[in-house]
């Protein structure tokens, strides 16, 4: 007959109250030693490594994605109110943030292929790191499934969940992407608002005069003046076009010339008005999302034609150095915007195909034979239709249609599981 642990022995490796056989605790005892001999070979291996330690260290000096993400999101409080010094601070302010934006998601990135892709256990700790960065991790354990624990400021993670928390922030910072291009457009627009006032005021400034007071005897004298410099100016137009032809055709090619290149000056301000308008509409479809993926793929559509737009406005035009500013982050925002548009697509493909599967594993168990092995089939169906819809992102349009599908789902794998 087997001993009991004694209950002070239980208490240090979990609830005191749980009778544990000492069989039980050898063999817990035995798997702690594993881990540890694991974990003391994992040690040397990275101490082996002057390349993984150096980045290592490296990664201690950053923040976690979590909280590089928090400042980030902090940076778009800005107040665009002020006069055009402030407001142009703040534009480049903005500049610079979509700038870190990108590097964010290109570290994003570079975690999730890491982890994702890598077969070494040591490159898979290298994105583990990226991730947590100043908040370090810990390995903690492996589950069942051969899955790493790992634990961060008293939080629990498995890979798995690091690897959805990168797509959760890729999701985010793209929609901070758009955000701060309509806060970029709306802190031009009110710069453009105020430097028109300054124009204008300007002007009217210049065209207020005082008129001085003349004498009848000057006005004569003056209209005299006036009129015998026409006749002399006369005289010379009229010997230039005895004398001078050549002179006639030279001024006639400049006049067309000055024709022809004031319309084109108006087309590129129309183009650029136009695809600012496009980028405003594409930006407030976007808002407060969730969307359905037709409203994702509309608002591509605009930042797409107002790309094609700026790109066609010729490099000697007024607007020119307008619009090469404005196409940089008209691209970076399509760019985001069909990032979106693919995930929605994929979140939409994996409903449909979740919910075909299911009509097929209802078809197949309805219709006889309903031997074994058909209901294996059946129960293959299901389990594939939950995985489906378990990967489908909570960001999603098709997330509420998932959540509600997948409890019956489940329902019914458990219940042809039983037949």
């Amino acid at each position: 007959m087997m001993g009991l642990v004694d209950p002070a022995i239980a208490d240090k490796f979990g609830n005191s109250k749980t009778k544990i056989t000492l069989a039980d605790l050898q063999s817990k005892i035995d798997t702690w030693i594993e881990w540890g001999y694991f974990l003391q070979a994992i040690a040397t291996d990275i101490l082996s490594d002057i390349q993984l330690v150096n980045q290592l260290n490296s990664d201690i000096n950053h923040p976690s994605i979590p909280n590089a993400f928090k400042a980030l999101a902090d940076n778009l409080k800005i107040n665009l109110d002020g006069d055009s010094n402030i407001l142009q601070r703040q534009v480049q302010k903005i500049s610079n943030y979509q700038k870190e934006l990108l590097q964010f998601q290109q570290k994003l990135n570079h975690i999730f292929n890491t982890i994702k892709t890598s077969r070494s256990l040591l490159n898979i700790l290298l994105g583990v790191s990226a991730f947590y960065g100043k908040s370090s991790f810990a390995l903690e354990w492996l589950d069942d499934d051969h899955e790493l624990i790992i634990s961060s400021e008293g939080n629990f993670q498995e890979l798995t969940n690091i690897l959805n928390d990168c797509d959760f922030f890729q999701e985010q910072s793209s929609a901070l992407i758009i955000q701060s291009g309509i806060l970029k457009e709306q802190a031009e627009q009110a710069l453009k608002k105020i430097e028109q006032k300054i124009s204008n005021d300007a002007t009217i400034s210049q065209q207020i005069k005082v008129v001085p007071k003349f004498s009848t005897q000057k006005i004569v004298r003056s209209a005299l003046a006036i009129t015998s410099t026409l006749l002399i100016l006369g005289f010379c137009v009229w010997k230039i076009k005895d004398r001078s032809p050549q002179l006639q055709q030279i001024n006639l090619s400049l006049t067309q010339e000055g024709s022809a290149f004031v319309p084109d000056a108006g087309a590129a301000i129309a183009k650029f008005k136009s695809a600012q308008k496009l980028g405003m509409v594409a930006a407030s479809l976007v808002q407060k999302p969730p969307h359905p993926l037709k409203v994702w793929q509309q608002a591509q559509n605009k930042w797409h034609q107002a790309i094609i737009l700026l790109d066609s406005i010729p490099h000697e035009t007024s607007v020119s150095d307008q619009a090469k500013k404005k196409l940089a982050y008209y691209q970076m925002n399509y760019k985001s915007i069909s990032q979106r548009v693919l995930i929605e697509k994929n979140a939409v493909a994996n409903l449909e195909s979740a919910k075909k599967l299911a009509i097929e594993a209802n078809l197949m168990l309805h219709n006889p034979p309903n031997s074994l092995l058909v209901r294996q089939q059946v129960q293959g169906k299901w389990q594939q239709a939950i995985h489906l819809l378990e990967a489908i992102p909570k960001s999603t349009f098709v997330y509420i249609q998932a959540k509600e599908l997948l409890p019956i789902y489940k329902n019914n794998y458990a219940d042809t599981g039983q037949i």
